[in-house]
């Protein structure tokens, strides 16, 4: 089958953007990497010794860079519907973290100690059609606020991956009702024209 003309442009966008070829080299699974990385350069979110959660995390760019930056004493949990292959320091949960079975295993993994930072760089799978790619991506990122409730400690960081559009403005609120301090991120790496931006919440109110 003959590819579209925009798969086409996407193509040939992936493999000239300069990102995809410095993770290649790098040795990162994605260029989110950098993403990560930049938000942890501006706001400090992962140090050495913590505990992170982060959804959504396959190939597992984003757990790349955390399980370099939590360190030996720091830890790692991770937790996709997808598979994901192994990374030192990173314990990886395959499942839907809403469903009561991966959420325990989940808890189990924490282990009663309390989360720092949780991380979520999801996103739907497209369907091409903008009400329901939008609709879908604030359902995850919903969700992932939900997990941030139930699992950070006081004071905890929250980073998340949201896309503008409708529900957009109620989700930035329903953040800050949640964290002393919301600041919104759009890091070099994020292509100029993605919708997506990143929220990054201080100072979980618990």
């Amino acid at each position: 089958m003959a590819r579209s003309k925009s798969s086409n442009r996407w193509l040939e966008e992936h493999i000239n953007d300069p990102y995809v070829k410095k993770a290649q080299v790098d040795g990162y699974r994605s260029r989110a990497s950098y993403k990560l990385l930049t938000l942890n350069e501006k706001d400090k979110l992962i140090k050495p010794g913590n505990l992170v959660l982060d959804l959504g995390s396959a190939p597992g760019g984003w757990s790349q860079v955390a399980s370099k930056l939590v360190g030996e004493k720091g830890k790692v949990i991770a937790s996709d519907i997808l598979p994901m292959d192994s990374i030192a320091g990173v314990e990886f949960i395959q499942g839907d973290f809403t469903e009561q079975d991966v959420f325990d295993q989940i808890m189990t993994a924490v282990n009663g100690a309390p989360v720092d930072v949780v991380i979520s760089d999801m996103a739907p799978n497209l369907s091409g059609v903008s009400a329901v790619d939008q609709a879908s991506s604030m359902y995850l990122v919903e969700l992932a606020l939900d997990m941030a409730i139930q699992t950070l400690k006081p004071k905890g960081l929250f980073a998340v991956k949201v896309f503008h559009g409708e529900g957009y403005e109620a989700y930035v609120k329903m953040v800050r009702e949640h964290f002393d301090t919301v600041v919104v991120r759009k890091p070099d790496s994020s292509r100029a024209r993605s919708r997506e931006v990143y929220l990054v919440g201080r100072g979980f109110k618990g």
